[in-house]
């Protein structure tokens, strides 16, 4: 970890060298002028980054930070005879309160109904400040202390403070990205009901992320007011304020500390020199470069410039090492593993999501006694989970009614059922995603009804999800840790969750590698492992087969098959039937909502109510006879 994160500090380092260089070289005083407004928009920026980019959340209403941050050291020079040298650590408090209140209510939001809320709190603060008569607030010029005021007759002091703002905002940027807070942020970002399931308190870390944003955001407009000499409300809490944060960051890149430094470098000086040269022609100049910059990003690259760039590099990169890989192979006439990756043999397919009529009614006769149970019957265990008259209801839609059955410790439970049965909000209701009209689920004795998801997942209960959802941007190993990261303690025990997490399935040598790299299995795979970093006593796997070869089949369920012996309990939803005869202790059937079957799997898969449920009433005398 220290070796990654000096990896981010010696860049940052040399960014500010080169720009303090430049700063120092520039006499003209208007060009000094533009560089300390690069790096008074690339700090606020970076303070939109922490909550926008980090966590998807999109934000039309930073403006009201950074106004308030600009009239708490307005009004506090004004009125108070404060040094703006405590002034702006005062505004950045206030930004970071205002963030919290803000973030209370608009947290219960999501999509365009969050940025829509957000902008309407810099619109709230515009009309609030203008009806208190403070249209225009213009700062002393003090001649006897300006140190302490903060006024400096070389223009290059003003840019040299911003370098150390946008340091500090850097720096702190830098830390939360390498940071587990970081990991936390980015698996919101990419999936927040998969972070929700690994673990992770997704309100708390929001809430904590608004009050950084808040007051990074509140740091730069109290600045802001000082290299001006004059607020207005317009000025501060206006739209182009907002739309100066979001689009340096979405051009420069969201989700990296770099985009915004990237985005300010080039549409500041861009903005700033048109509207010199042609303002007088074309007013509202700055409005158009940020439209079409917008614009431009997103048609060309709807990441940001940083990322298109990396992308790009490693693509090369990866090019040149399957090239070098290829040749090595071919000199040394080794084969290709089968890992269902370009040039190699597709394994064979079954569909996904239903059973096949023939094997169904034919299964009792072919495959049950491949079942664990007929081979030992699971001693007399005391149940770890419990539910007891669980009912949901979507409107007029009962998907669970009245659900009773208990899974015993170490053993492995099958769900069955046909499509629109009830197993996956069965499985939402068990892990909090959904709250019951009825019933009760416990764990050991403690009730899960109203508990969070993630206070659920950091009660022993893992989940994984019927269409797989890794982090996309995140790296397989760093997947894994954002499941650790919910119970663990300190970095060390994350790690060592995670690295046993990766052992355990098989894909410690793929700790590395991206989430486009990997196959089908790697991919389930890697979701089991996730769960596993949680350290989970009970583990809901949710169609874990689906959609993989016969032969990738038979490679995963060992992995499963052990989990019982390592201490976790399986409960498992699976339409692949032949594959859960050979793993489940017990199975119980679903019908729209309904237990219609539990027991022994020889037993359910003869009961007529199953096979009429899968394949109708004329199939029962086909399948007895």
């Amino acid at each position: 970890m220290n070796h990654d994160r000096s990896l981010h500090i010696r860049p940052i380092a040399l960014f500010l060298v080169a720009f303090a260089l430049l700063s120092m070289a520039v006499t003209n005083a208007y060009y000094q002028f533009i560089l300390t407004l690069v790096l008074v928009w690339g700090l606020m920026g970076v303070g939109w980054n922490l909550l926008s980019g980090y966590t998807g959340l999109i934000s039309f209403g930073h403006a009201a930070f950074f106004g308030l941050g600009s009239y708490t050291v307005s009004l506090a020079v004004l009125h108070w005879n404060l040094t703006p040298w405590l002034g702006i650590p005062l505004a950045m408090g206030i930004g970071s309160l205002a963030g919290l209140l803000i973030g209370l209510p608009t947290f219960r939001l999501r999509g365009h109904y969050f940025a829509l809320a957000m902008l309407a709190y810099p619109v709230s603060l515009l009309a609030i400040f203008q009806w208190a008569g403070l249209q225009e607030i213009a700062l002393p010029m003090d001649r006897e202390h300006p140190i302490l005021a903060m006024q400096f007759a070389d223009p290059r002091t003003y840019t040299l403070i911003a370098l150390v703002l946008m340091a500090l905002g850097l720096v702190l940027s830098a830390q939360i990205e390498r940071s587990h807070f970081g990991l936390a942020l980015r698996a919101i970002r990419q999936n927040e009901p998969a972070a929700q399931a690994a673990g992770i308190d997704t309100r708390r870390c929001k809430m904590q992320a608004m009050a950084l944003s808040a007051a990074v955001t509140a740091a730069a407009g109290g600045f802001h007011a000082l290299i001006l000499l004059v607020v207005t409300p317009q000025s501060v809490f206006g739209m182009l304020t907002s739309a100066q944060a979001l689009v340096v960051s979405l051009f420069g890149g969201v989700g990296t500390f770099w985009g915004p430094v990237i985005g300010a470098s080039i549409l500041i000086p861009l903005a700033e020199g048109l509207n010199a040269h042609f303002g007088d022609v074309i007013p509202g100049i700055q409005g158009v470069i940020y439209g079409l910059a917008l614009i431009l990003i997103v048609i060309g690259m709807p990441e940001g410039v940083y990322w298109a760039i990396r992308d790009r590099w490693l693509s090369r990169q990866k090019g040149k090492t399957s090239h070098r890989d290829a040749l090595e192979s071919g000199a040394h006439g080794e084969p290709t593993e089968q890992t269902g990756r370009p040039g190699t043999e597709p394994a064979a397919e079954r569909p996904a999501g239903h059973l096949d009529r023939e094997p169904l009614a034919s299964m009792p006769a072919r495959l049950v006694d491949e079942s664990p149970s007929t081979q030992q019957a699971l001693p007399d265990r005391m149940p770890l989970l419990t539910v007891e008259g669980v009912s949901v209801n979507f409107g007029g839609l009962r998907a669970l009614d009245d659900v009773s059955f208990n899974v015993r410790t170490g053993e492995i439970l099958g769900i069955i059922g046909p499509n629109g049965a009830g197993k996956t909000t069965l499985f939402n209701r068990l892990n909090g995603f959904v709250q019951g009209s009825a019933g009760s689920v416990r764990i050991d004795d403690t009730e899960l009804l109203g508990m969070d998801t993630h206070a659920i997942c950091r009660l022993g209960v893992g989940r994984t999800f019927q269409v797989a959802r890794p982090f996309a941007r995140l790296t397989v190993s760093d997947n894994v840790r954002a499941g650790a990261i919910g119970r663990a303690r300190t970095e060390a025990e994350a790690d060592a969750a995670t690295r046993d997490a990766l052992t355990r399935v098989g894909l410690q040598t793929r700790a590395l590698a991206t989430i486009d790299t990997l196959t089908s299995k790697e991919l389930r795979l890697l979701e089991i492992a996730r769960a596993l970093a949680a350290r989970p006593r009970l583990l809901l796997l949710d169609e874990t087969l689906a959609g993989l070869g016969r032969i990738e089949v038979d490679e995963l369920l060992p992995v499963i098959k052990r989990l019982p012996s390592e201490g976790i309990t399986v409960v498992i939803i699976e339409h692949t039937m032949d594959a859960l005869l050979r793993l489940a202790d017990r199975l119980l059937a679903l019908d729209h909502g309904s237990v219609i079957a539990e027991g022994l799997p020889q037993e359910v898969v003869r009961d007529r109510r199953v096979i009429e449920a899968y394949l109708g009433p004329k199939w029962v005398q086909h399948a007895e006879g």
